[in-house]
C-alpha cells in the first residue's frame, strides 16, 4: 500500500487503526463512516477516527480519503425526489402481474420504486390492482407498466382510461416504436398552470426503450396532430395541449440493453452514452426546465454492474431479471427454481406472442425448456405459409400433438372465446384473412406459455416461456455460497439494497485504488452480507 502524498498526514488515536483484513474490509463497509488509509513506518491501517492533518502539523502518513458514502447518495437525487424514493432504484415491470402487487408495496414501503406488470392483463384485473397498490401505499411511491400494444390498441387505450380513472401518476411506457395517442393523452391529460405561470407535471412518464429514434420521440414535446386529434376527440383541452408544447413527453428515459423479455440485446456501455448524448443535444434545443433524466437497465444484477452504470451516468438504474425469481413475484415456485439454477448463456431469443407478425422477439430461458425451440418453429411456419390449411400434414401433426396438445380446430375455438371477451376486434380482422387466422392460433400457444410457467403446470412445464436475461446468471454466479442462493430468500428489498450496497463500497475500493493505493485483491472481496 504504499504511495507518496508529500505532505499529506493524518491525526487522531493510533490505537484505532485496523490492520488485520477482516477488520480492514469492516471499516470499508461501514459506509456512514469516512476512511483514512494511514501508514505508521512499515505498517498500513484503516481507521474511521482522527483527521487529515493542517499543512504546518505533524502526523502519520495519509495515504488515501474517504467521505462517507451510504447508497442513498447513489444517482440522481431529482429523480428520488420526483417519485419520492429513498435510492435511485427500479424494478421494471414483467408482464402478467410477475411484477406483482406485492413486489411494488415492498419496494415503496422502503423507498425503492417498484413497476406494477399490467401488460396482458383484463381491464378488471388490472383495476384490482390499482386499488390494492393504492390502499397500501396511498402517498407512492409506485408506477403501472404502460404496454404499446399494436395489435391491441384498445388494451392500450384501456389502461389509460383507468389510469387516469384512479390518479395513477406514473407510468412505466416500456416496448414502444412509436407515439401513440393514448400514451400522449396520458402524458397531457396530467399538465396544468401554476398560480406563478410555470408548467405543473402530475402524470409522470418513464420511457423504457433501446433505440435512439424512439428516444427522440420521448426527448421531444408532443407531435401537434396527435395533440390536436385529442382535443378534438374532447379528451384533452385546449390548455393541457399548449402546455405540452413546452415538455417532453417523458420525465425520464431507462436505457434498456441487454435484457429478459422484449429487448434489442445492445451492450450498455455503448447504449447508454449514446443516448446521455442524444438528451444533451435536445436539451440544447427545447431548453426544457428540467432535462430529461436518463436511467439504465439490462445487465444490472451485481454490485459492479450497479457501480459501471452510475459511473457512466446513470440518473438511476433499473432491474428485471432478479426480481423475477424473488419471493415476491408473481409466477411459480417452479420457474424461481428453474432461475435460479440459470447461466448467462442459458438464454435465448425468441418471438414475442405481442407482436408476433412483426417478427419481434423476446429473451428467454432455454434451460429447463424447450419453449423458444418450439416458439421459433411457428413463426418459421408462419412466413413459409398462407394459412393452416396449407400447413403439410406432417407439420400439422406435430403441433396438434407435441405443441399444441389439442387438435387446432379446438384452438382456434379458444381464440374465439377469448377474444370475444377481450378484444372482438381481433376476430373481425381475422375474418377473410387466412394469414391473420393463423397468427392468432400460434399466439395461443405463445401466450399460454407464459400461463403456464406462472401457473407452474406440471403438464407442460417443457412449454414454460420464462422472461430473462443474463443478467439472472450474473447475479447466480455472485450469491453463489452465500444466503442468496436459495430462491425463499431473494426478497426484492433485500436484493436491492444488497446491490446498492455493495456498489458503494465497490465505489470505496476504486477510489482507493485512483488515490494509488494497492488494494490486496481480499479488501475488494464482496459477497452478500445477509444484514438485509
Amino acid at each position: 500500500m504504499e504511495k507518496e502524498l508529500g505532505a499529506a498526514r493524518w491525526q487522531g488515536p493510533q490505537e484505532t487503526l485496523a490492520c488485520d483484513d477482516e477488520e480492514i474490509r469492516g471499516r470499508l463497509r461501514d459506509l456512514e463512516q469516512p476512511c483514512y488509509v494511514v501508514q505508521d513506518g512499515v505498517r498500513s491501517g484503516v481507521t474511521h477516527a482522527g483527521r487529515r492533518a493542517a499543512p504546518d502539523e505533524e502526523g502519520l502518513t495519509l495515504l488515501a480519503a474517504l467521505e462517507p458514502l451510504p447508497p442513498q447518495r447513489l444517482g440522481d437525487p431529482a429523480f428520488c425526489e420526483t417519485y419520492g424514493l429513498k435510492y435511485a432504484y427500479m424494478a421494471g415491470a414483467m408482464a402478467n402481474a410477475i411484477a406483482s402487487e406485492a413486489l411494488v408495496i415492498a419496494l415503496g414501503r422502503e423507498g425503492f420504486l417498484g413497476s406494477f406488470g399490467a401488460g396482458g392483463l383484463t381491464p378488471q384485473r388490472l383495476e384490482e390492482a390499482i386499488r390494492r397498490i393504492q390502499a397500501e401505499l396511498p402517498a407512492g411511491p409506485y408506477a403501472f407498466n404502460l404496454l404499446h400494444s399494436p395489435n391491441e390498441p384498445t388494451l392500450e387505450r384501456g389502461a389509460v382510461e383507468l389510469y387516469l380513472k384512479h390518479g395513477v401518476r406514473a407510468v412505466e411506457a416500456s416496448a414502444y416504436l412509436r407515439l401513440t395517442s393514448a400514451v400522449v393523452r396520458y402524458r397531457a391529460a396530467g399538465l396544468e398552470r401554476g398560480p406563478d405561470g410555470e408548467i405543473r407535471i402530475r402524470n409522470r412518464v418513464i420511457a423504457k426503450l433501446s433505440r435512439r429514434e424512439v428516444a427522440r420521440q420521448f426527448l421531444a414535446p408532443a407531435p401537434a396532430k396527435l395533440l390536436q386529434e385529442l382535443v378534438a376527440a374532447g379528451q384533452i383541452t385546449a390548455q393541457q395541449a399548449e402546455l405540452a408544447e413546452h415538455v417532453p413527453m417523458a420525465d425520464d428515459i431507462t436505457v434498456e440493453a441487454d435484457s429478459g423479455g422484449h429487448t434489442d440485446n445492445r451492450p450498455l456501455v455503448c447504449l447508454l452514452p449514446s443516448m446521455i448524448a442524444l438528451r444533451d443535444e435536445l436539451q440544447a434545443t427545447y431548453g426544457y426546465a428540467t432535462p430529461v433524466r436518463i436511467g439504465a437497465a439490462g445487465g444490472i444484477s451485481t454490485p459492479a454492474a450497479a457501480l459501471g452504470a452510475f459511473m457512466m451516468g446513470a440518473a438511476y438504474v433499473v432491474t428485471g431479471s432478479i426480481n423475477h425469481a424473488s419471493v415476491e413475484a408473481g409466477t411459480s415456485p417452479q420457474v424461481k427454481q428453474l432461475l435460479a439454477q440459470a447461466a448467462a448463456t442459458d438464454v435465448m431469443m425468441a418471438p414475442a406472442a405481442d407482436m408476433f407478425e412483426m417478427g419481434t422477439q423476446v429473451q428467454v430461458l432455454k434451460r429447463g425448456t424447450l419453449f423458444p425451440m418450439r416458439a421459433r418453429k411457428l413463426y418459421e411456419l408462419y412466413t413459409a405459409y398462407d394459412s393452416i390449411e396449407a400447413l403439410p400434414p406432417a407439420e400439422r401433426e406435430q403441433l396438434e400433438t407435441h405443441v399444441f396438445q389439442r387438435s387446432l380446430d379446438a384452438v382456434w375455438a379458444d381464440c374465439i372465446a377469448f377474444f370475444n371477451a377481450r378484444d372482438p376486434e381481433q376476430l373481425r380482422r381475422a375474418e377473410g384473412d387466412p394469414k391473420r387466422k393463423m397468427a392468432l392460433i400460434f399466439r395461443w400457444y405463445l401466450g399460454l406459455a407464459t400461463r403456464w410457467g406462472i401457473q407452474g403446470d406440471p403438464q407442460r412445464r417443457m412449454d414454460y416461456q420464462i422472461w430473462c436475461g443474463p443478467a439472472m446468471g450474473a447475479f447466480n454466479d455472485w450469491v453463489r455460497g452465500s444466503y442468496l442462493e436459495a430462491p425463499e430468500n431473494r426478497h426484492v428489498v433485500t436484493m436491492a439494497r444488497e446491490l446498492l450496497y455493495g456498489a458503494a463500497v465497490l465505489y470505496r475500493i476504486q477510489a482507493l485504488r485512483l488515490q494509488g493505493v494497492r488494494v490486496p485483491p481480499r479488501w475488494a472481496r464482496l459477497e452478500p452480507l445477509a444484514a438485509f
